[in-house]
């Protein structure tokens, strides 16, 4: 018996759920772990399975690789873990049912940091354990990330000529979270080897099958949908699916007129509903042609250009001075506004608005960014962070900032919650610094983070963080590197307190093509001076620095003078001047703003008389 001949000549029936009925159980831990643990249990889900008409059963392995069971400390387990689920599934499993080791995506729905190659040893130590004992084929089930299911599709193929199940995942119908078409996707993984190539997770019976409508019957392989049983609801801290059997009942007749051969179930199904699956298909022949739907196709338009050049374009070419100015904790936002309009008057390039910097809740950046320019005329460059929007509010958050017109923004992680005036407040990071600079190009691109059109493409430009005070500064080159590679167009430093570090950084970035802002911040007194060396994190003075503000009779004059000598340095090295204000006192970085531009001025003048 051959599961590739069976699927020429039949409809197959795959199972649901293994998670789902583990849960209803009271479950809630790692489910491979109880491939050791309980192997009795997992037996009777199969068996629930197979007697509901499962043709197909996959092993409890969806989550038994490196990567995922280091997450329980359970990664030393990986071949014991794999090699019991295929003993158990054999013995749950009949003559004429099939067994297919299951290995699920990495990356799943969220962003992940695991490089490739970890991704692939990972795999191969889970293949090589399911196909040492035997399965009668492969399912690589609920990618999102295309490129990760043809790295390890690859893999596969070269090392077994057993029938390989390829699974994709889709956050949106017809759409992969790349942008890449369903159709497109499939057609890659077939021509990759893949045998029988579908979907499974995330949507319900309905939204799979409008995906599949837009597929044609593949030449070499068959088509597959495994849906979940419906959207989940969250009820009393758990989550619940409503999908009636009945309804698996319709749209697996629905499934077969699309030409699927193998049909399953995902998230929140049950035996009831591969029964029902089973029902819906009795007696049926498969489907040798269809009628493909067309896909739905989205006019992106160009995003247009602003007269305004933006903060990246004017410091590409020439000097640019940008100046950080807190928005306030409380709302009463009349020195905010004065301080605006009075560095607007100085000169500067534009404001950088920071999105509750050190944890502590601002009048949001996004809403004076927009009252600056649309009241003053300055553009201004807006931090966000990975801490405090999900990746719901992220996405909705981008979509704002381009249509109040916003182009330049600053990627960061941002400030644990402990530090601020909310200590118990939760951190969300759904992306890291890395990623969130990947969604912004994204968007530029007009697709949104699951892969369907924003109809527009945004334009912006991606400020990234560096931060120089480190013991090994090379480590912090290769981190700024890595940001750069994610589509970083600029770069802003932490403020710099002495001119050997500024000359350093220059240094140790020179190979860095990407404009840079030196960070210059005026110290106030002794104390803030002081504060800032052993309080606040990725800021460090040097000792001359503490010492000639503790030895000053003017600490307000001492600390201008000295951010005067830094710029003198970081003039010489770079074409961005990037002030930070202290405690809202613009009347600092006003100052050192007209400074910044007499020196650019003497210094212009002296190379046209040489």
């Amino acid at each position: 018996m051959n599961l590739l001949n069976s699927l020429k000549e039949s409809i197959l029936i795959g199972d649901g759920a293994m998670g789902t009925l583990l849960y209803s159980f009271g479950i809630d831990r790692c489910f491979e772990e109880l491939n050791l643990t309980h192997p009795d249990d997992i037996l009777h889900v199969h068996q629930e399975y197979i007697k509901a008409g499962a043709d197909v059963i996959q092993t409890n392995t969806y989550g038994a690789n490196y990567i995922k069971l280091s997450r329980y400390g359970l990664e030393e387990q990986v071949k014991k873990m794999n090699s019991e689920a295929v003993k158990i599934a054999r013995k749950a499993a009949r003559k004429d049912v099939f067994v297919v080791g299951s290995i699920g995506g990495i990356h799943g729905a969220r962003f992940h940091s695991e490089p490739a190659e970890e991704i692939k040893r990972s795999f191969r130590e889970q293949l090589y354990c399911l196909l040492l004992e035997g399965v009668d084929g492969l399912l690589l089930e609920t990618y999102y990330d295309l490129d990760e299911l043809t790295a390890v599709l690859k893999i596969a193929r070269e090392v077994t000529n057993i029938p390989i199940i390829t699974n994709v995942s889709m956050h949106e119908p017809g759409v992969l979270e790349s942008g890449v078409s369903l159709a497109e996707a499939l057609a890659r993984l077939e021509d990759l080897g893949a045998d029988v190539i579908g979907v499974n997770c995330r949507l319900g019976p309905y939204h799979v099958l409008k995906a599949l409508e837009t597929v044609p019957i593949p030449e070499k392989a068959f088509l597959s949908a495994y849906p979940n049983a419906s959207l989940p609801e969250y009820r009393d801290g758990r989550l619940l699916y409503q999908s009636e059997p009945d309804y698996f009942k319709t749209f697996a007749l629905h499934f077969r007129n699309e030409g699927v051969r193998l049909i399953g179930g995902c998230c929140g199904t049950t035996p009831e509903h591969i029964k029902a699956l089973k029902e819906g298909v009795k007696r049926l022949k498969p489907l040798e042609k269809k009628k493909v739907k067309r896909q739905e196709s989205f006019e992106i338009a160009e995003r247009k250009q602003d007269d305004e050049l933006t903060l990246f374009e004017k410091v590409k070419t020439k000097r640019s001075i940008i100046v950080e100015l807190d928005t306030p904790k409380h709302l009463d936002t009349r020195t905010f506004f004065e301080g605006a309009r009075a560095l607007k008057e100085a000169g500067v390039d534009g404001l950088t608005l920071a999105d509750n910097s050190l944890a502590s809740a601002r009048i949001c950046n996004k809403t004076m960014a927009s009252l600056v320019k649309r009241k003053i005329g300055l553009p201004s460059l807006v931090h966000i962070t990975c801490r405090d929007r999900n990746l719901i509010g992220l996405q909705s958050h981008l979509m704002g900032l381009h249509i109040l017109g916003i182009r330049d923004i600053l990627a960061i992680t941002g400030d644990p919650t402990k530090i601020g005036d909310f200590p118990g407040a939760t951190s969300v990071f759904d992306v890291t610094s890395f990623d969130l600079i990947k969604l912004i190009k994204q968007f530029n691109e007009g697709v949104s983070f699951s892969g369907k059109s924003l109809k527009q493409k945004t334009n912006f430009h991606v400020a990234t963080a560096f931060n120089p005070h480190v013991h090994h500064i090379g480590k912090a080159v290769e981190r700024l590197e890595k940001k750069m590679a994610c589509g970083a167009d600029y770069i802003l430093t932490q403020p710099v307190f002495s001119q050997e570090k500024i000359a350093g950084i220059r240094e140790a970035t020179k190979h860095i093509k990407a404009p840079i802002y030196i960070g210059i911040m005026p110290l106030v007194s002794a104390r803030n001076a002081e504060f800032l060396h052993n309080e606040v994190p990725g800021i460090k003075l040097s000792d001359e620095t503490r010492k000639r503000m503790a030895a000053a009779d003017s600490e307000k004059a001492e600390g201008l003078a000295i951010a005067k000598e830094l710029i003198d340095t970081a003039i010489q090295y770079f074409n961005g001047i990037y002030l930070i204000t202290p405690f809202i006192r613009y009347e600092m970085t006003v100052a050192l703003t007209k400074y910044i531009q007499q020196k650019t001025i003497e210094k212009q003048h002296a190379l046209s008389t040489f």
